[in-house]
């Protein structure tokens, strides 16, 4: 078989989904935490790491934003405060790029048939779905998931599942909404160094997505990209690497040494059997959109892909900006790379707890 007929089995193959990228959204709170404050304010808990002041300028990190002043944070905090604050701001964020989401698509929120939501810094039941189905316009019909537990990996996994969702509507329409206000889970009386890391790296975002099933759509409706194909990969016995330790006053961070280990050791792997059950190989793909762990994740992954310069512009932009704001950072990374113009083939990736890497592939 020739190179072209190998590539057009390939597409073949891979496009499988009838799913469009119709808008994305992003929020973030209006506290800005610029990160020389932020660590200047570190030293008075944390003067055992004193020797490791030179963190907060290595994590490529410049500004973040909280949804809370940063006095709020250095006082003790139950539970139930980290959870009123959490429900209540959690809601509002996602009101916000929910009605910015579904205008950019061109509907109302009565032609939404599901709402996915996902977090992992917060706890709200009723879920937040269903706290904007009494907030906004949705059909009564509209048909909910919410997801809990995959980090910083939501965004992707998300945004899959929305995709899955999508293709059983022809014609129809599904939300996806993410949200991870990272600093509710900031608790100064740990003294652990893994809170010490977080409290460098992480910071509070929202983030929205309108997908369409093109089967049956209107010819004239706005088009991002196409999903081209998802998956994920699961390493078995990495629980240790990254998770929650429920503390009495909140959740403890869990976050290994050995991640940047794992990553470099083992995500060529999974990226190419990811493709190749889709046809695919690197050579098919004209870009890559990683959710910024930290920049040392985003260093090794440039390295071990073969990158050029400028090839994870649109991570290390969007780390330096916002932080780590857990799943809904590699969706501000896809939102800055549609901004700029890229185009083509891209996979968007990201990481989370079980340890486990997402995958979508993204015709822009």
């Amino acid at each position: 078989m020739d190179a072209v007929s190998t590539m057009g089995t390939h597409r073949l193959r891979a496009m499988t989904f009838d799913v469009e990228l119709a808008s994305v959204a992003t929020a973030v709170p209006k506290h800005t935490m610029p990160q020389a404050d932020v660590e200047k304010r570190s030293r008075r808990f944390y003067p055992q790491f004193s020797h490791m002041a030179d963190l907060y300028a290595n994590t490529g990190v410049g500004t973040r934003y909280f949804c809370m002043p940063h006095e709020w944070y250095e006082a003790p905090r139950t539970w139930e405060e980290r959870t009123a604050v959490f429900q209540r701001h959690a809601i509002e964020l996602l009101e916000r790029v929910a009605v910015e989401a579904v205008a950019k698509a061109g509907l109302r929120f009565d032609q939404i048939d599901a709402v996915v939501t996902n977090t992992i810094t917060g706890l709200a039941v009723p879920s937040l779905d269903a706290m904007l189905m009494n907030r906004l316009g949705f059909s009564q019909h509209t048909e909910r998931l919410p997801i809990f537990g995959i980090g910083c990996g939501g965004g992707i996994a998300g945004l899959a599942r929305a995709a899955r969702l999508a293709q059983t509507f022809p014609g129809g329409n599904v939300l996806f909404l993410t949200i991870d206000l990272c600093s509710l889970c900031l608790r100064v009386n740990d003294p652990a160094i893994a809170m010490y890391v977080a409290l460098a790296l992480f910071g509070d975002g929202a983030a929205g997505i309108v997908l369409r099933n093109s089967r049956g759509a209107s010819d004239d409706a706005p088009v991002l990209g196409q999903v081209v194909a998802i998956g994920e990969h699961f390493w078995p016995g990495t629980e240790h690497i990254m998770g929650w330790d429920i503390k009495n006053d909140g959740f403890g961070i869990v976050l290994s040494a050995e991640l940047p280990a794992l990553i470099r050791e083992n995500l060529v792997p999974a990226i190419d059997a990811f493709l190749a059950r889709n046809g695919l190989s690197r050579d098919d793909l004209d870009g890559y959109l990683l959710h910024p762990g930290g920049s040392r994740i985003v260093d090794v992954a440039e390295t071990i892909l073969g990158l050029p310069p400028q090839a994870l512009d649109p991570t290390r932009q969007t780390l330096r900006d916002f932080g780590n704001m857990s799943s809904a950072t590699a969706l501000f990374v896809l939102d800055r790379a549609i901004a700029s113009g890229r185009k083509g083939r891209h996979l968007t990736a990201a990481f989370g707890p079980g340890f486990s890497a997402y995958f979508v592939i993204l015709d822009l």
